[in-house]
């Protein structure tokens, strides 16, 4: 199969506004008022774990059947804790990214306890923006426009 590489672009556009865009479909993120935003997208950090619970959605239903699990529908809860001291720069003790993210699969599907749990299992495994938060590298540099 090989290494695919994915490309977005994101254009800062004014304020803390900026526009993703990828294979033509678009995303805008911005900051609540509160932060000096205009609220007129999802937070990088939403959009983050909007990603997460996309994933394991499309995860769970791709490989449902090869733990038997006929899955009629399913729904992902996502929350994650953070403190701003990190991203604000206030202590050095304290990191800028999630300190713990939960997630909850909830599942419509005609399966045992057991079977669940060896999906939850498949997911946690194969769901590559799980895996991507678990620590890769990150690699970051500024270019002229």
């Amino acid at each position: 199969m090989g290494i695919h590489t994915y490309k977005i672009r994101i254009d800062h556009e004014q304020g803390l506004r900026c526009r993703a865009t990828a294979r033509g479909f678009e995303l805008v993120m911005d900051e609540p008022k509160s932060l000096g935003g205009t609220d007129s997208g999802m937070t990088p950090l939403e959009a983050l774990l909007s990603s997460l619970g996309g994933c394991i959605a499309i995860t769970a239903k791709a490989h449902s059947r090869k733990v038997g699990v006929k899955l009629e529908s399913c729904s992902v809860s996502v929350e994650g804790d953070l403190d701003p001291a990190g991203f604000m720069l206030k202590s050095d003790e304290v990191r800028s990214g999630f300190q713990q993210i939960r997630v909850a699969l909830s599942v419509q599907a005609d399966a045992s306890d057991e079977q669940l749990q060896e999906l939850i299992e498949l997911v946690e495994r194969a769901c590559p923006v799980s895996d991507s938060l678990r620590g890769v590298e990150i690699e970051a540099r500024a270019e002229r426009a």
